[in-house]
């Protein structure tokens, strides 16, 4: 299917809404019927009706048309945000007793999801270092009904094989799931690769104009339909029609704005590997990354997502670097126009920086929509301040 008829004509019928180039907002909750065997039809197959706009509603409808369609799958569901994208087919899944593999170090929700929520349905979680498929094979229980991918990781970018692991997913009769967020649909498709379900957070790449929260998990029609008809509707972590109306906007520019991204970080991570103030560029189509050939062969480009490790002593001066950024801003999230950054010393208590942990002076980039030279300017005169 051609991209720009996924982006620009799939699930859109204009003979419905006056031939309105963009499609309407259908702002309701509620939809009626004409008769009684309508509705009784409607509540009994909730995935085959609009009934509620907390199960199926037009404008999420077209929505989720194009997601499915950018992933190579055969259905998708869009939720409020990406965790709910993760955390609801996974409670859709899983039972009671159950195992779950997951690859080291993924989102901190998801850490969470796996080591405080599942634990109290009596799920349990082995992580293990994925850049070696051996490993999941080795943590294989008999009750083990999950495989949970992250590829890339979002701050250190480790890779697993993502066709391998489907490979030995499938053997043992055990469902994959990964969470493509890194990546988006146009450089990364985990599912024509084997993977069972793919997770991502829409709030990045597939809305990019960081004014919506939502996430989007695809799949088999079977497995959706499994997930609709119990948790998400129960749950009730659906997304509402002006946001869905804002990621279908995105995604009409998703391809330029990914080009523009990919380009302009190749040029900003070689400014940087050879600076002499930087000890690491972490990237997954850099020279220099262990896993760059397998980035290669399952991904089509890497994202405007890096990190670098500072040459530092001092957590003030990496706290110098960061405030003398003007076009970066300081937050989370990436995706958006702006270019973002996060130090990882954010994340513990100042007093227990050590210089000699590189994870300490580890500082994660987002490249935005901004000229690349007016971004390195930036980065050289920060720089230049410690």
């Amino acid at each position: 299917m051609e991209l720009s008829y996924i982006l620009n004509e799939l699930g859109e019928d204009r003979d419905l809404y006056f031939n309105a180039v963009a499609p309407p907002i259908l702002q309701t909750s509620n939809f009626a019927f004409k008769n009684v065997s309508d509705f009784r039809r409607g509540l009994a197959d909730e995935y085959n009706a609009v009934l509620y706009s907390r199960g199926n509603n037009p404008t999420v409808d077209i929505l989720r048309k194009k997601l499915a369609a950018l992933d190579g799958a055969e259905d998708a569901l869009v939720f409020g945000s990406g965790i709910a994208s993760i955390s609801i087919p996974i409670l859709a899944l899983l039972s009671q007793g159950d195992h779950v593999i997951s690859v080291a170090k993924p989102y901190n929700w998801t850490i969470k999801l796996f080591e405080r929520l599942l634990p109290k349905f009596g799920i349990q979680t082995t992580f293990v270092d994925g850049t070696q498929t051996d490993n999941f094979e080795k943590a294989i229980r008999p009750n083990t009904k999950l495989i949970y991918l992250e590829t890339p990781n979002t701050f250190t970018y480790e890779l697993q094989d993502l066709e391998a692991v489907a490979k030995l997913a499938k053997s043992k009769g055990i469902t994959t799931m990964v969470d493509n967020s890194y990546s988006s649909p146009l450089n990364q498709q985990p599912y024509t690769l084997g993977i069972d379900l793919v997770a991502q957070s829409a709030t990045k790449f597939i809305g990019g104009h960081s004014d919506v929260v939502a996430g989007v998990v695809t799949g088999s029609k079977a497995i959706i339909k499994k997930i609709f008809d119990a948790e998400f509707l129960n749950i009730g972590g659906n997304i509402s029609p002006m946001n869905a109306w804002l990621l279908i906007r995105g995604l009409r520019t998703i391809h330029v704005r990914m080009e523009r991204i990919c380009e302009s970080t190749g040029k900003i991570v070689d400014y940087l590997a050879s600076h002499p103030k930087i000890e690491k560029v972490i990237f997954p189509f850099h020279s220099s990354f262990p896993q760059r050939e397998l980035a290669k062969k399952q991904m089509k480009n890497a994202g405007g997502l890096f990190s670098i490790v500072l040459k530092v002593k001092s957590i003030s001066e990496i706290e110098t670097f960061c405030h003398s950024l003007r076009r970066f801003l300081m937050a989370v999230s990436w995706g958006g126009h702006e270019s973002l950054i996060i130090p990882s010393v954010v994340s513990f208590p100042a007093k227990d920086f050590d210089a000699g942990n590189p994870h300490h002076r580890l500082i994660r980039l987002y490249v935005g929509l901004e000229d690349p030279d007016y971004l390195i300017a930036d980065l050289k005169q920060a720089l230049e301040k410690i």
